[in-house]
């Protein structure tokens, strides 16, 4: 069994990383850790957690448990992350993996030196619609890959004590819809076509007065030639989860990728096929790492996936002049 622990108590460990620990046949949730004593002992209740912290630097420092999940807020990332490698524990932390890729190459230091795993949460990598377009753009089948489009929309206005309000501050999270869910977009693309080449953004509030933007977009041009655009919102009720790929012989439409239906449409056939993802997408998640640390291979999505990423959103962030 590959014991757990948990930094961080909300909203995402409570739907998906906790219940995604005890479905694991392979996994055992040790301790859970949150600042409040009282909500880390309701948590670990909840959770099925044999105990609880207040201090997640207890946690790390636990000999029952083998890796560590960090689920808090971004700005926490790359100390937790650090700290828990030091440990000698194995890492799998939420997305985005930091608030830059200078802290992304600390955390891939940091694991590498004290020889434990590092993983990301981009759940999206084992979705079987993602695994078909990428199988199926890797066959040719759509001729040569030219364009590919993205876009993720919804409205999210959260009142001032909502437990997700940490995400409109960009001391905590880096930046608004493009870090938040932007980058799962980002690492999709990356996914299928590999690394980018150049990139250019915009981001701006066009709705909200915010400390970060409620709307963004992102040209790509990936080193195998083929062009994307990714674009995000905060502020639109037309929720949209979508993925267009376009080559010289044919298309690929996703209209949801959480539902996993794809529309395949080359020279004069057309096709519809459903993909669906696991009822709880952490799972796939979670059994990989486990995997990956008991057969001593590299997680699916380990630490250079998570920092390809992170370069990409210092370009849109105007952190960086360059995708590097």
């Amino acid at each position: 069994m590959f014991g757990w622990g948990l930094i961080g108590a909300g909203d995402i460990a409570r739907r998906r990383v906790a219940p995604a620990m005890r479905e694991s046949p392979a996994s055992d949730l040790i301790a859970v850790s949150r600042a409040r004593a009282e909500l880390a002992a309701a948590a670990a209740a909840e959770f099925g957690a044999r105990r609880w912290y207040a201090r997640w630097q207890d946690l790390v420092t636990d000999p029952e448990i083998n890796g560590v999940y960090v689920a808090t807020m971004v700005d926490g990332h790359a100390e937790q992350t650090i700290a828990a490698a030091e440990a000698g524990k194995h890492v799998l932390c939420e997305k985005p993996m930091a608030m830059t890729a200078a802290e992304c190459d600390r955390m891939i230091a940091a694991c590498r030196a004290h020889g434990v795993l590092l993983g990301v949460a981009y759940y999206r990598r084992f979705y079987p619609v993602v695994q078909r377009v990428k199988a199926i753009v890797a066959a040719g089948e759509i001729g040569t890959p030219v364009v590919a489009q993205m876009n993720a929309f919804e409205w999210f206005d959260p009142e001032p004590d909502h437990p997700r309000r940490w995400l409109l501050s960009r001391a905590h999270a880096g930046g608004g819809p493009m870090m938040d869910f932007g980058c799962h977009r980002l690492e999709v693309l990356v996914n299928l076509f590999g690394p980018v080449r150049r990139a250019q953004a915009l981001t701006a509030d066009v709705i909200f007065d915010r400390d970060v933007e409620d709307t963004a977009a992102v040209l790509l041009q990936f080193d195998g030639g083929p062009c994307a655009s990714v674009t995000v919102t905060h502020a639109v009720r037309d929720r949209q989860d979508t993925l267009d790929v376009f080559g010289t012989r044919g298309s690929i439409r996703c209209p949801n990728l959480n539902a996993g239906e794809l529309r395949i449409a080359i020279d004069d056939r057309h096709a519809v096929e459903l993909h669906p993802p696991a009822a709880n997408v952490h799972l796939p998640l979670i059994e990989d790492f486990v995997d990956a640390v008991a057969t001593n291979r590299r997680p699916a999505v380990d630490g250079e996936v998570g920092r390809q990423v992170a370069a990409i959103e210092d370009l849109i962030y105007g952190l960086t002049a360059s995708v590097s």
